[in-house]
């Protein structure tokens, strides 16, 4: 009886060392594999729109998978970061970390100003709110002729070189390109995976799973939302900045609504509230679509499908089921 106890019990252990240890080092993981992820890709273009993206889903997620609130006005975050950026670089001339910087700061205070008509709301309509402002955003850029483009776009970002302490480094080069933004990336997944960890991190899943409790344990989920949605907007003006960078140009779509219908599907597909959810999720909808377009001009229906299946097979998302499944 001993024995038998001891033995059902035994991968148990091993199951949660495994899993508390890819907790404990979950961001030194995840900076590992985008080291070698461009060696696994078909080409590096690919890859660097995955990071992009990976980290426009992780900024969302931590609003929608960590918050529980779900946002339909991300979008305005991302294209914010991105304009700013191309601004700073294409009207003022600023150098590139500078315009990165911008566009961080864009991020932030659009996720403020966004923030503090919205964050009182709640569910459908706190989405429903955010996808209002959001196009709100998208016209006030769109009739900025002068400094955006309007519906050609900005142009003119060219990031040849890149000078880092003394050293002139080629940003055409594919390659070079790709592990230039993913140093950015990797320093937001060790970011995000502190604020996780750290006692406000808490604070916010607490909020997630029982407002009042919370509530009446003293703290201001008022305000916690808030700072949330405000770091989130940090994250996603970083994705923006560097798809400016990364394109060259800033296409006005950026800040339509369907890129941020484009988020919440990623987040889904990968799963939410999960750490490496968002760049799974990236990773099987970019590929997917580079694949399926490839055969047929109604990729669109066919990724539609897959993605349904998924919802079906993978309740929790992908990468979500499968950490559930292993920690079985």
């Amino acid at each position: 009886m001993t024995e038998t106890t001891q033995s059902i019990k035994q991968p148990r252990a091993t199951t949660g060392g495994w899993y508390e240890f890819a907790t404990r080092h979950r961001a030194s993981i995840v900076a590992a594999v985008i080291l070698i992820f461009p060696l696994v890709m078909p080409f590096t273009a690919l890859a660097v729109n995955i990071l992009i993206y990976g980290l426009y889903a992780l900024g969302f997620n931590l609003v929608f998978g960590y918050l529980g609130l779900l946002s339909f006005g991300h979008a305005a975050l991302f294209g914010t970061g991105a304009y700013l950026c191309g601004i700073a670089i294409v009207h003022f001339g600023w150098p590139w970390y500078a315009a990165i910087a911008a566009g961080i700061a864009g991020g932030l205070l659009m996720a403020l100003l966004i923030g503090v008509l919205a964050i009182r709301t709640r569910g459908i309509y706190f989405a429903m709110v955010t996808m209002a402002l959001s196009q709100c955003v998208y016209y006030l850029f769109y009739q900025a002729v002068d400094l955006t483009g309007g519906e050609n776009g900005l142009r003119g970002i060219n990031v040849r070189t890149i000078d880092l302490f003394g050293l002139r480094i080629d940003f055409i080069n594919p390659m070079i390109r790709y592990y230039v933004i993913a140093a950015f990336v990797i320093a937001a997944f060790f970011v995000m995976s502190r604020i996780l960890a750290s006692p406000f991190g808490a604070v916010i899943e607490a909020v997630r799973e029982n407002e009042m409790r919370a509530r009446a344990s003293g703290y201001d989920v008022t305000l916690t939302r808030l700072l949330t949605f405000v770091l989130s907007g940090g994250f996603c003006g970083l994705a923006g900045a560097l798809q400016a960078l990364h394109l060259s140009i800033v296409p006005i779509e950026i800040l339509h609504y369907e890129t941020s219908g484009l988020v919440v599907m990623i987040a889904l597909l990968g799963g939410m509230g999960t750490f490496f959810g968002p760049m799974v999720g990236a990773a099987v909808f970019l590929v997917l679509e580079n694949i399926v377009s490839v055969w047929t001009v109604h990729w669109q229906l066919i990724v539609g499908a897959i993605f349904i299946a998924c919802v079906l097979f993978f309740p929790a998302g992908i990468w979500g089921t499968l950490i559930a499944r292993g920690k079985r």
